[in-house]
């Protein structure tokens, strides 16, 4: 998935680590080898390649993202959307490379899909989905939260409850660190330059993912794109939000809301994760000074105050 996987564990002395290393990094491995645009075979590219309402039969874990990215996708009103790949590689964020390509924006314009979930169907019991009409799928705003879900499956299959592991920006936390205590995690500042943190927030039995405009980007005219693709626009988002931290049960669920309120800004992301009760930190750009908006009970004093700094 281009990027780092890390593991933070309190085990006994008699846990095989040198089994429970090659677990995790398989776990990591399988997702990325189902779900990756960066692998020509993957199966999520053959899926991509079929012909509109032919049947693609699929792996367990890839149907199991598909479904919740189209759940979210519908709850999001279309703002979170798995069908955007095809504007991904028009804008230079995909395999192909890292320079918008102006006819490709122009051409993802003019016949744009409709959202993924309106248009992607998928029969469960069979293992399989079709799609109804050419689509490019991109699942880089919800497969690494659950490679993070998978690594925390594998670390309590070996009957580890204490733990710590994450891909990239998606962490998630079970348990707590040896002294009793929570784990402490940090929310990066959305900051172009250095990596600092914004403030901790204390995470026990659940998960954190971030999105922001921060990490991937690219320059274009002196102006900074980030990768985030909103749909309704036909590119990068273009609003006031930074960054957005969602906490929430699992991590699939917390990187898909993460991006969905990224795409819907201050406004419509605050009122929407209000709405389904989130976790939620939006960090707000303005005047050269960042602004927090936090929701729910884990930011509930973020709005006023840096988090715990």
């Amino acid at each position: 998935m281009g990027t780092r996987w890390a593991a933070l564990l309190h085990a006994p002395s008699t846990t095989d680590t040198a089994a429970l290393n090659i677990a995790l990094a398989r776990a990591v491995d399988r997702v990325d080898r189902q779900m990756s645009t960066w692998k020509p075979d993957s199966d999520l590219m053959r899926l991509n390649a079929a012909p509109p309402g032919t049947w693609v039969s699929l792996p367990r874990e890839l149907m199991q993202v598909l479904a919740k990215g189209l759940e979210i996708g519908r709850l999001s009103g279309g703002a979170f959307d798995i069908g955007v790949g095809r504007l991904v590689k028009a804008w230079g964020f995909g395999a192909a490379g890292s320079v918008p390509d102006e006819e490709a924006i122009r051409a993802a314009l003019h016949e744009r899909p409709p959202p993924a979930h309106t248009v992607l169907e998928l029969d469960a019991p069979a293992a399989r989905a079709r799609k109804h009409t050419q689509l490019d799928l991109d699942l880089s705003g919800i497969a690494k939260g659950f490679a993070v879900d998978e690594m925390m499956r594998t670390t309590k299959a070996f009957g580890l409850s204490d733990a710590l592991v994450g891909v990239d920006g998606e962490l998630a936390a079970s348990g707590t660190k040896p002294d009793g205590t929570p784990w402490h995690i940090a929310v990066e500042k959305p900051d172009y330059e250095l990596r600092s943190p914004l403030g901790t927030i204390e995470l026990n039995d659940a998960a954190v993912a971030t999105s922001g405009d921060y990490r991937h980007w690219i320059e274009v005219g002196g102006t900074r794109l980030s990768h985030t693709m909103d749909r309704s626009r036909g590119g990068p988002v273009d609003n006031a939000v930074a960054s957005v931290s969602v906490v929430a049960s699992s991590c699939m669920e917390a990187d898909a809301w993460s991006t969905a309120l990224m795409v819907l800004g201050p406004a419509e992301g605050g009122a929407l994760a209000e709405k389904f009760g989130l976790d939620a930190l939006l960090v707000e750009r303005s005047d050269g000074t960042v602004r927090q908006i936090g929701i729910g009970s884990v930011f509930a004093a973020a709005s006023t105050a840096p988090l715990n700094p």
